[in-house]
Formats: C-alpha cells, sequence, structure tokens
C-alpha cells in the first residue's frame, strides 16, 4: 500500500510539474506577444491591442501596423522557432548525442547555399520566387549536408570529431553563400545579406501560411512518432525488440529534420543554438526525455526563445536591427558550454 501511495505521489509531481512547465509557456508566449506588439517604432498602448486584434477597429495606422507587420513577423517566429527547436531534438534523437542540431552540424548553411544560389537565379531571371520554391531549394541543401555528415559518420569513430566536420561543413557553405551575395549586383540580391546573417523581418502573411502548412505537419508527424523515439532513446535494440523498423525509422528522422531545417532557412536564414539549447532546457524543466511530453515542450519553447530574441534584436539598438542570430547566441551558447561542462563532469565522476 505505501509502495502504491509514493508511486502515486511520483506521478501527482510530474503531472504538476509538466503543467505548470506548459502554463508558463504559455503565459511567457501571450505576454512576449504583447510586448513585441507593444513595442516599436510606433508605439501602440496595451489597452488597443486587444481591441485591434479581435474587432480589427481602432486607428489605421495601428492596425495597419499590426496586422500587415507586426503580427506576420511574429507568427512567423512561433513558428520557426518551434520547428528549430524541433529539428534540434530529432538529430539529438538520431546522434544520440544534445550538442547536435542543425546550425552546428552544418545543414542550416548547406540549405542557405542552395537558396542563394536558386534565389540569384530566379531574382535575376525573373524576379520573384514562390515559398515553396524557397523551402524546396532549402530541402535539397539540407539533405546535401545531412548525407554529408551521415557519410563522415561512418569514418569518424567519435561524436566530437564529426561535429568538428560540421562546424567545417558550416564555415564552407557559409563562405561560398557571402562570396555569392557580396558579388552580386542586383540590388534585390544584395540585401539577400541580412537574410543570409538571420532575420525574421520584412514577413507576409503568405509566408505564414506557408511555413504553418509545413511546420505544423511537421510537428503532428513527429508526435505521433513518439512511442518509437521513446523506444530508439533506450537503445536499437530495445526499439527493435519492440517493433520499431530501424532503418525506417532512421530516414524519417532525417527527412522530418531536414523539412523543418529547411522551412527555417529558407524564411529567415541560418538561426544559430535554438535547435540546441531549447530541447536541453525543456528537458530540464520537465525533468524528463520522454518524447510525448518534450515534443510540445519543444516546439512552444522554440517559438518563445525566438519571439523573444527578435523582440531584442529589432528594439535593443533601434533604429538599428541585430540579426537574430546575434541575441540567440548571446542566450543559446552559455546553455551549451554549460551543457558540456556537466557532460564532462558526469563523465569525470563515473
Amino acid at each position: 500500500m505505501e509502495e502504491n501511495n509514493a508511486i502515486s505521489h511520483a506521478a501527482l509531481r510530474r503531472r504538476v510539474r509538466y503543467e505548470a512547465v506548459f502554463i508558463g509557456l504559455v503565459i511567457a508566449a501571450a505576454a512576449i506577444v504583447v510586448l513585441n506588439i507593444n513595442i516599436g517604432s510606433v508605439p501602440i498602448p496595451v489597452k488597443d491591442i486587444a481591441r485591434i486584434l479581435f474587432t480589427r477597429q481602432g486607428d489605421p495606422t495601428q492596425v495597419n501596423i499590426i496586422w500587415k507587420i507586426r503580427m506576420p513577423r511574429i507568427l512567423t517566429a512561433l513558428l520557426l522557432g518551434g520547428a528549430l527547436a524541433l529539428a534540434g531534438f530529432l538529430l539529438q534523437t538520431f546522434f544520440a548525442n544534445p550538442i547536435a542540431g542543425p546550425f552546428v552540424l552544418g545543414i542550416s548553411h548547406g540549405a542557405k547555399l542552395v537558396v542563394a544560389l536558386v534565389m540569384i537565379y530566379f531574382l535575376g531571371k525573373f524576379g520573384a520566387m514562390s515559398s515553396f520554391a524557397l523551402v524546396a531549394a532549402a530541402f535539397i541543401g539540407s539533405m546535401m549536408a545531412t548525407g554529408f555528415i551521415l557519410v563522415m559518420a561512418r569514418r569518424l569513430r567519435t561524436m566530437s570529431t564529426l561535429l568538428v566536420a560540421g562546424i567545417m561543413v558550416g564555415y564552407i557553405c557559409s563562405a561560398v553563400t557571402d562570396f555569392l551575395v557580396t558579388f552580386a549586383q542586383d540590388s534585390d540580391i544584395v540585401n539577400l545579406r541580412g537574410w543570409s546573417l538571420g532575420s525574421f523581418s520584412g514577413m507576409s502573411w503568405d509566408n505564414v501560411a506557408a511555413a504553418a502548412a509545413i511546420t505544423l505537419a511537421a510537428f503532428a508527424l513527429v508526435f505521433l512518432m513518439s512511442k518509437p523515439i521513446g523506444a530508439y532513446q533506450l537503445g536499437e535494440n530495445y526499439a527493435r525488440s519492440m517493433g520499431v523498423n530501424i532503418k525506417l525509422f532512421r530516414i524519417s528522422l532525417i527527412l522530418l529534420s531536414s523539412v523543418l531545417s529547411a522551412t527555417v532557412t529558407a524564411y529567415a536564414g541560418p538561426i544559430s543554438f535554438v535547435g540546441i539549447a531549447v530541447p536541453h532546457l525543456m528537458k530540464r524543466a520537465l525533468n524528463t526525455s520522454k518524447p510525448i511530453v518534450v515534443i510540445p515542450a519543444c516546439f512552444l519553447g522554440g517559438g518563445v526563445f525566438c519571439m523573444l530574441s527578435d523582440l531584442i534584436a529589432r528594439t535593443a539598438f533601434a533604429p538599428l536591427e541585430l540579426n537574430i542570430s546575434t541575441v540567440t547566441s548571446v542566450f543559446g551558447a552559455p546553455v551549451v558550454i554549460a551543457m558540456m561542462l556537466k557532460r564532462q563532469k558526469e563523465k569525470g565522476n563515473g
């Protein structure tokens, strides 16, 4: 009886912790949305925000600023931040290493290179490019970088060496992209420099719709994979004994992480450290690695992280705007360093 009571109390504490984390994330998301709408070159009083959001009535200038500029940017940051954190979680599961992520492994930079090439061609020849064409180009670049990493994984024995190889791939792709953008002549192409460094500025409702269609579909698929991901975390042999098709499962992880990374890069450029830091923070906050809990927490946490970073990026030195990766690096890098130190300490104690 006492043992049953202890188990029920432990389950209750876990449930309360999970609920507290999710409620905290929702409150944080709502507060950051209001701050993003309120703060800017044209301040909008908090008392007017609800009326404009729900009725679209009020000062015409404020209505246009909220609905045509700030809300698309906020929602894009929410969706793409969630996608990036989820991609990081999938890559960490695949490589069984918490430091794996789309930026560190060079996947985001591979996507950036192909997107830059395709954009230069299409903008120079046709003057326009569709949203899904951008995502398709980024996906091809992501898969090329991922393919290289997987080939290297067969030759390199340690994860640290593989991470170094991924970083080198990222530097090479980034250098080639910068070279292309620097020597581009067309004014629209030259403006790619801001995108190549990471930014949520200039988002439209078309971007929001396309990003939502892709990221929410990918999120649903990842969430449906919660059970096999949980089994895989306990080892390939265990997962195989539970009926998981390991080859198909690993392909699914790579494809979904590439789609998510590609979508982020296509619209906002490469964004650093979110894919590594957010999954780690969510696991620590929840005190569990259960995918059915961590997956939605990562998506929501990534959105909150990127919305806050974007708010800081555009207001810290207004009217100048920082690149989003500058802010995410400031907050994300210390988390990664702390995580590495903790792992080293655990190995030393072991």
